[in-house]
């Protein structure tokens, strides 16, 4: 496919995040895409599970029907109603696939929706915005999600035409998609982020969905390449789940014959999206758990022990 051909392709984006040092080195660009193969219950970003848009509603920014009434003038399917303190509730079995208009009437931005089509041309021209930043710091465009490698199209698209442009690409991946999608992105990005959350596949699926077959498959496939990008192996502790020395064990000897090219690092759970879960009427999987700080940092020389300087602790 031509450069031009490249620029018109369109993605399904629900956001693109400025000035992050967390997902690839340097400081960099993270270009969220929707639709995701798991539906893990920790899941922060609940709103890139899906594939298409979804309307939100933040009722805290609500101002009344008493006050104002657009957002419910405006919509075609008499989805907007007014609930029992008359701030706006969404029925969702009557919000249907239109261009919600409730959302651009919503003088408070009450109303939000999560996702939209843009083109690999303006996506680009948001992430070479802060092209010196990506220079001084070795950073550039992280490709995240959901799960970015299931809207191929686009992600090849926009890898291969940002690779055109100079900018330094990453790829944030759970790896359940088919290899031969991973392995034709792994000649157009410079970093992989892997995610790996559990070695024992029925542990997995209860807590995802799915099991983890094809998911370390592919990572071995993908480590086991003649490439020199680094591939930096994240796993989410969750309470729980995996939350134990037996668990982050098993993963951390799973990496050891690749650790001259894989690095490794635990990330905390943390409950930041759980306002998100309730704006889209759904309840948080996890409640008010919490993660024990003085058993994570066990974790931590749990994995450092076994891959040494290989091993990347929280923070650094």
């Amino acid at each position: 496919m031509s450069s031009f051909e490249d620029r018109k392709v369109q993605g399904m984006i629900f956001n693109i995040q400025k000035y992050s040092v967390h997902d690839g080195p340097g400081i960099r660009t993270i270009v969220f895409t929707k639709g995701c193969p798991l539906r893990c219950n920790w899941c922060s970003n609940p709103e890139s599970q899906q594939y298409g848009p979804e309307l939100a509603c933040n009722k805290g920014r609500c101002l009344g029907f008493d006050k104002c009434r657009y957002c419910l003038d405006v919509c075609p399917n008499g989805a907007i109603t007014a609930d029992e303190n008359n701030l706006v509730h969404v029925n969702r079995h009557l919000c249907g696939d239109c261009p919600h208009l409730c959302a651009q009437a919503c003088p408070a931005r009450s109303l939000i929706v999560y996702g939209a089509m843009r083109r690999v041309e303006d996506v680009l021209s948001v992430v070479e915005q802060d092209a010196v930043f990506y220079t001084r710091s070795g950073g550039g465009l992280t490709l995240s999600g959901g799960e970015p490698l299931l809207q191929h199209d686009f992600a090849i698209a926009l890898l291969r035409e940002a690779k055109k442009r100079r900018v330094r690409t990453a790829i944030e991946t759970c790896g359940m998609i088919p290899w031969e999608t991973l392995h034709e992105v792994s000649h157009l990005v410079h970093d992989v982020l892997f995610d790996i959350k559990h070695m024992n596949s029925e542990e997995h699926e209860r807590q995802t969905g799915v099991g983890n077959a094809r998911i370390l498959d592919n990572f071995s496939r993908l480590a086991g390449l003649q490439k020199d990008h680094p591939i930096l192996v994240r796993t989410p502790v969750v309470p729980d789940f995996n939350d134990n020395e037996d668990a982050i064990r098993a993963i951390a000897q799973f990496l050891l014959p690749f650790k001259n090219r894989v690095s490794y690092e635990l990330l905390p759970y943390h409950r930041l999206g759980t306002q998100k879960y309730h704006f889209l009427d759904r309840m948080p999987s996890m409640g008010e758990v919490q993660l024990d700080k003085s058993l994570f940092s066990r974790l931590q020389d749990t994995a450092q022990n076994i891959l040494g300087n290989r091993f990347i602790p929280a923070g650094q």
